[in-house]
């Protein structure tokens, strides 16, 4: 048995779920039970999704393992990643799941092969990923965004991330989020997000501010100016109406969604 938890995690429940929906048995042992690392499910899972007609799924999963191995911090990341989708959306019952099911885990993890390749000299390979992660999974993530680990995008659908915004850790959001620029100035002209921010659905914040540690920001809100360390702003353009209870609302989603 591996040293590796959330691998061996992941191996049972897929056992068990093959056992219960026979339908399925062949889909699970083919993305999970017939590889012996996470590293090799990922690549298999995302390279089968990506593919195209001019870009094989073989092709794709040799750069992605490639990516794996070369940078292990991106294997860190995606463990990370895995612990906050399911300690943080109620829907998500194991490990497995994000992996096999969730869109949002899939196109954070793209990106991340993405950023590796746009920070080692293959622009075109990383703006060519890019281009199939907005196909496939309606998230758009240029490659050159940092973004940081213990991630959960909820839905994701419509989630767009522009070149030079930074996100550090523990940092979730729902769907339809725009860290976009305003458009008016170029260079350094997107949003940095501070440690364990939670942003709702909905919300756009634009330009180059900084949204502090701990902050949340409410469903709809349009963001265009600094956001204080721990602080809930709502509103179109958006304004301080409370400061969260929880230190880092990013770890929980309850009342986000209301906060317009």
């Amino acid at each position: 048995m591996s040293h590796d938890e959330i691998w061996n995690r992941i191996r049972s429940e897929a056992t068990i779920d093959a056992q219960a929906e026979p339908a399925l048995a062949s889909f699970l042992h083919t993305a999970v039970l017939s590889h012996g690392h996470l590293e090799d499910a990922l690549s298999y899972i995302l390279a089968s999704k990506l593919e195209s007609s001019t870009v094989t799924a073989l092709t794709l999963r040799e750069l992605i393992d490639h990516a794996l191995r070369s940078d292990r911090s991106i294997g860190v990341a995606v463990r990370e990643d895995l612990r906050a989708v399911l300690s943080r959306d109620p829907a998500c019952r194991g490990y497995s799941v994000p992996l096999l099911f969730f869109k949002g885990f899939h196109a954070l993890q793209s990106y991340r092969v993405a950023h590796y390749y746009w920070h080692n000299g293959r622009e075109a390979m990383a703006l060519f990923l890019q281009s199939r992660i907005s196909e496939v999974f309606a998230v758009d993530i240029h490659p050159g965004a940092r973004i940081g680990k213990g991630i959960m995008f909820d839905h994701a659908t419509s989630v767009v991330i522009g070149e030079t915004a930074v996100v550090e850790d523990d940092f979730s959001m729902l769907h339809e989020v725009t860290l976009g620029g305003t458009g008016k100035v170029g260079g350094d002209r997107h949003p940095k997000i501070g440690k364990g921010v939670m942003i709702g659905a909905g919300a756009k914040v634009l330009g180059n501010i900084a949204v502090g540690e701990g902050a949340r920001i409410g469903a709809g809100s349009v963001v265009l100016e600094d956001v204080p360390p721990f602080t809930t702003v709502a509103g179109v353009p958006a304004r301080p109406v409370n400061y969260p209870v929880h230190g880092l609302p990013a770890l929980e989603l309850d009342g986000v969604e209301g906060l317009a």
